[in-house]
């Protein structure tokens, strides 16, 4: 191993180890790299999209199983009809947080989103830490999607349960979809957007079915009382209970306010994956416009019908009676509508599809700004000359989830994909500020209202929610936090593209020099 560059290989600059580990990375030099012009380039990607197809990729991966499963679950054990009060508290923390990707994903169209704004404004530890994380946070997503897809598909057609669901010892419904999925997101992202729009088409027009049908069977008896008493929750030990509560020593309650926060905290992985909108910067044809309106627009509809959708299933049955593996279509059975179940059914498998596609499609491209840049190998991140994507990195990518989702029960690793997708929110939230003052000069095409109060806000909800996550969950997150800085250790911060260009630039001249 080289030794560390000394204070004298830099002339008079103040050079060190630790402070090279926080070396950012210049707005200019991220812009000339999306586009394809910056040294020992690995390609530019295709743009093709608009805001149409951004809203339709934010909307494929938002929607998903949050809505047909966790609405039931919480109603019934944590909030009670104020649920729907949870859904609106989480959406407006996902609304904060997409204020500040809207801004920076305007002002720097790139590849990478959290992990390239981290990478401008902390430096490239934090960047590489944050990218880690969303690699976590999507690749985790991805197969536990694609178990819950076997699922519902074998429930659906009644395949046999050896090859399906949780009880099959290899999951061939979860490496099927997988497969063909992944084929689709390395034909280009064209094809991906038009799978995608179909798949929203179908799951949203099934959603505004339900907030229709459903609300002929509201019933003012079951929102009352809206907020139920507080009361103790279930005994939990050290790691199970919330953080919060471990730390400050509350005891744990359901129902009450606490109860409908509680909530909040668990269904915000309803609204995950919305960043993966800033993702898709360097293919969007005019970035300034449309990133905006496809992050904003994405909150904006998804907010709207999980509000309506868990107001309708609250009001249709009594919380008690809810069926909290397929609240919405036992809803309708116990209504006399159990042919309207089908129709669930078939909008929950059209909405792991579209999740599972943009999972990967996401994680590719932060691998492929990370391989751009030294950490991750280049030769992988390469976009192929004929369908305009990372190919490689989309096979390595998808052969890892396809791993996963073919062995591994992820079940109890779920609240992993909250934890990580907060944790980026709050770099990004604080990223908006920091480059602010850095680079007042910085045109920003869309500017957060109210900065710094709005990203401050950002930051603290998005720390509040991950406080009231399990005390093993935060043990589980620093493990994988941890084997990720030792990779960096191992090989990122040897490969950095920025580090070694900075060491092998000529020194400045001594001040009065000849």
């Amino acid at each position: 191993m080289k030794p560390p560059l000394r204070r004298a290989d830099r002339g008079n600059c103040s050079y060190l180890p630790l402070v090279d580990l926080f070396r950012t990375k210049s707005v200019e030099r991220i812009g000339a790299d999306a586009e394809g012009d910056g040294e020992g380039s690995v390609g530019s990607l295709r743009k093709n999209l608009s805001a149409r197809h951004l809203v339709g990729f934010g909307i494929g991966i938002v929607i998903g199983t949050g809505i047909f499963t966790l609405t039931g679950v919480e109603a019934r054990d944590t909030a009670g009809p104020a649920v729907v009060l949870s859904f609106a508290i989480a959406g407006v923390v996902a609304l904060l947080a997409a204020l500040c990707y809207a801004e920076l994903a305007a002002s720097v169209p790139t590849a990478g989103s959290a992990y390239s704004y981290a990478y401008a404004t902390t430096g490239e530890l934090i960047a590489w830490i944050i990218g880690w994380d969303l690699f976590l946070e999507f690749a985790l997503g991805a197969a536990v999607v694609a178990r819950g897809w076997s699922g519902y598909v074998g429930n659906l057609l009644d395949l046999p349960t050896a090859w399906f669901g949780e009880e099959s010892t290899i999951n061939v419904g979860a490496a099927l979809i997988v497969l063909v999925l992944t084929v689709v997101a390395a034909l280009g992202i064209r094809e991906s957007a038009r799978v995608t729009s179909l798949l929203v088409v179908v799951k949203v027009s099934i959603c505004v079915f339900v907030i229709v049908a459903g609300a002929w069977f509201v019933r003012g008896a079951n929102l009352t009382p809206f907020i139920p008493p507080s009361r103790g929750g279930e005994d939990a030990d050290g790691l199970q209970q919330p953080l919060i509560s471990a730390v400050a020593g509350i005891e744990p309650a359901v129902f009450g306010i606490g109860g409908v926060l509680t909530a909040a905290a668990v269904v915000f992985f309803a609204y995950t994956g919305f960043e993966a909108v800033a993702n898709l910067s360097e293919e969007t044809k005019k970035p300034s416009r449309d990133l905006p309106l496809g992050l904003l627009g994405t909150l904006g509809l998804a907010t709207a019908l999980y509000i309506g959708v868990s107001f309708v299933l609250v009001g249709m049955v009594d919380t008690p009676d809810i069926d909290p593996s397929a609240p919405i279509a036992d809803a309708f059975d116990q209504v006399g509508l159990g042919w309207a179940s089908t129709l669930v059914s078939i909008a929950a498998v059209a909405g792991l599809t579209s999740v599972i596609l943009v999972d990967l499609i996401t994680m590719t491209r932060i691998g492929f700004a990370m391989g751009r840049d030294g950490l991750l190998p280049r030769s992988v991140a390469r976009v192929s000359p004929r369908t305009g994507t990372p190919l490689r990195m989309t096979l390595l990518f998808a052969l890892a989830v396809l791993v996963m989702a073919t062995f591994i029960p992820l079940g109890v690793l779920a609240d992993l994909v909250s934890i990580g997708t907060l944790f980026a929110f709050l770099l990004v939230s604080a990223a908006v500020p920091v480059l602010r003052r850095t680079r007042p000069d910085l045109e920003r095409p869309f500017r957060v209202p109210l900065s710094p109060l709005v990203p401050v806000l950002a930051v603290l909800a998005s720390l509040y929610l991950m406080s009231n996550l399990s005390v093993e969950t935060w043990l589980r997150f620093l493990a994988w936090l941890l084997l990720g800085l030792l990779v960096y250790a191992v090989y990122g911060y040897r490969h950095s593209r920025l580090r070694r260009a900075d060491a092998d630039a000529p020194a400045p001249a001594a001040a009065g020099g000849n």
